[in-house]
C-alpha cells in the first residue's frame, strides 16, 4: 500500500500557522483550540484539504502518547501530602459525587447512557491548561496556588486511573481490574527504583552525561522508550494505553531527585518534541474528526453544549469551597473557574465512550464544544480574581514579594 503525505503536510502547516496567528493578533487563547478549529475547516466536514488517513491517525496517536507524558511530568509529588492532600481529596470526593449526580440526572433526560463515565468526564481537570496561568499570575509560590495545583494534580490522575478501569474494553470482574493495576503500579515502582539505582552508577552517568547532548540524545531516547514501554504494558495489563503514557511521565519526574539534576535540558527537549511535532497531530486530527455539522443540524445537540459547560462549572466548581482556608472569595471563584477548565479528558474519554457505545457521536461533540469553551471562556474571567495578577502589575513590587506574598 502506497502512502499519502499530504495530509501529514496540511495538519503539519496548520501546527506552524496557529501559534503564528495567535502571537501576531495578539490574541490570549489557548493554542488547543484554534487547533481543533481549523481541524475541523481543513477536514472533510469543510474544505476537505486534509483526511484522517493512516499517516495522521499514527502521528495522532503519538501526539495523545506525548500529551499524557508531559502531563505526566506536571506531577509535583511534593505538594501532595498533609494538610493540602487532605483537602483536595475532600474535594474531589465532592466533585465526583456531584458528578455521579449530574451522571444520573443526564441519563434520566437521554442525553447520556453511563453515568460512570460522564462522571469521570465531569470531575477531570486540564492541569496542563491551568498551571501556565497560574505561573502568568504568580500564583504557584503561594498557599492557594499550590492548592489549586494539588487539587488540579488529583482530577488528572484519577479520571485516567478510573478510565482505565472501568473503560478499558477488556473483559473480567473489577476486582480482576484493580489486581492488575496494582501489579501494573508495582511494576512502574520496580522501574522507578532500576532506574534510580542506574543513575547511582557512575560509568552510566558520565556515558549519560557524554551522549545527551550530541546526535545520540540518550535521555530523549530512553524518555521515548520508556514512553512506548508503559503503553504496551498497560494495554497487555488490559488497561488504557493512557495511563501508561501517563506513568511514564510521573516516573521520569519521579527519578528526577533533584530538577534533572544532570541534564536542565531534558524537560525543554521533550516538550519541544511533544508540543512541537506531535501533539498538535492529536488536537488538529480531533477536530478533523468531529461532524460539526451535526451539532447545528439538531437544536437538542447544540443545546446539551450549555448543560455540559454547566455541569462541568458546577461538579469541579462547588468544591473548591474547601478551599477557603487558604483563599479570599475572589481567589475561591477564580480557583473554581480554574479547576472547572478541562478538553483532553473529554476528547479522549468521550472517544471511549463513542467506541463502546456509552455515549452517542451527539453528545460527544456537545462534550468537546463544551470543554473548548471551557478552555477559552473560564480562564479569562479566573485571571483577572487572583490577586498574584493584581500584584504584578504594581510597580515596585519585586519578584521576591510577589512570590512570598500570603494567600
Amino acid at each position: 500500500m502506497q502512502l499519502s503525505f499530504t495530509s501529514v503536510a496540511v495538519v503539519a502547516a496548520v501546527a506552524v500557522v496557529v501559534p503564528l496567528v495567535l502571537d501576531l493578533a495578539h490574541v490570549r487563547l489557548p493554542a488547543v483550540v484554534l487547533e481543533i478549529f481549523l481541524g475541523i475547516m481543513i477536514g472533510p466536514q469543510v474544505l476537505g484539504w486534509a483526511e484522517l488517513d493512516e499517516p495522521v491517525r499514527v502521528l495522532a496517536l503519538l501526539g495523545l502518547a506525548f500529551l499524557l507524558l508531559l502531563a505526566g511530568l506536571e506531577i509535583d509529588l511534593n505538594l501532595l501530602r498533609g494538610r493540602v492532600l487532605r483537602l483536595t481529596l475532600v474535594s474531589f470526593g465532592l466533585s465526583f459525587a456531584l458528578a455521579l449526580l449530574a451522571g444520573y440526572g443526564l441519563r434520566t433526560v437521554g442525553l447520556v447512557r453511563s453515568p460512570l463515565l460522564i462522571a469521570i468526564i465531569l470531575s477531570a481537570t486540564g492541569l496542563g491548561i491551568i498551571l501556565p496561568i497560574l505561573k502568568d499570575a504568580g500564583e504557584t509560590a503561594t498557599p492557594f496556588g499550590r492548592l489549586v495545583i494539588c487539587g488540579a494534580t488529583i482530577a488528572e490522575v484519577a479520571p485516567i486511573v478510573l478510565l482505565s478501569l472501568f473503560f478499558s474494553g477488556s473483559e473480567g470482574p473489577l476486582g480482576a481490574k484493580v489486581a492488575l493495576l496494582a501489579a501494573f503500579i508495582v511494576f512502574v515502582v520496580a522501574v522507578a527504583a532500576l532506574i534510580l539505582g542506574l543513575e547511582r552508577s557512575k560509568r552510566i552517568t558520565e556515558a549519560l552525561v557524554r551522549l545527551q547532548d550530541t546526535s545520540a540524545q540518550i535521555r530523549v531516547r530512553g524518555a521515548f522508550l520508556l514512553l512506548t514501554i508503559f503503553v504496551v504494558l498497560a494495554s497487555k495489563f488490559g488497561l488504557e494505553a493512557i495511563l501508561g503514557a501517563f506513568f511514564a511521565g510521573a516516573t521520569l519526574r519521579l527519578v528526577d531527585t533533584d530538577e534533572m539534576m544532570t541534564h536542565t535540558l531534558l524537560r525543554a527537549k521533550l516538550e519541544a518534541v511533544g508540543f512541537g511535532v506531535f501533539v498538535p497531530f492529536f488536537f488538529v486530527s480531533t477536530g478533523m474528526a468531529l461532524d460539526v455539522g451535526s451539532l447545528f443540524e439538531h437544536a437538542s445537540t447544540l443545546a446539551r453544549v450549555p448543560i455540559f459547560l454547566a455541569a462541568l462549572l458546577v461538579v469541579r466548581g462547588l468544591p473548591t469551597l474547601a478551599y477557603r482556608p487558604f483563599g479570599q472569595p475572589r481567589q475561591l471563584v477564580g480557583g473554581a473557574l480554574l479547576e472547572a477548565t478541562s478538553l483532553s479528558i473529554p476528547v479522549v474519554a468521550g472517544q471511549i465512550g463513542v467506541d463502546l457505545h456509552l455515549i452517542s457521536a451527539q453528545s460527544y461533540i456537545a462534550l468537546v464544544a463544551a470543554g473548548l469553551l471551557s478552555v477559552i471562556v473560564f480562564p479569562l474571567l479566573a485571571v483577572p480574581l487572583l490577586p498574584g495578577r493584581a500584584v504584578r502589575s504594581r510597580p515596585g513590587v519585586s519578584a521576591a514579594t510577589r512570590l512570598t506574598k500570603p494567600a
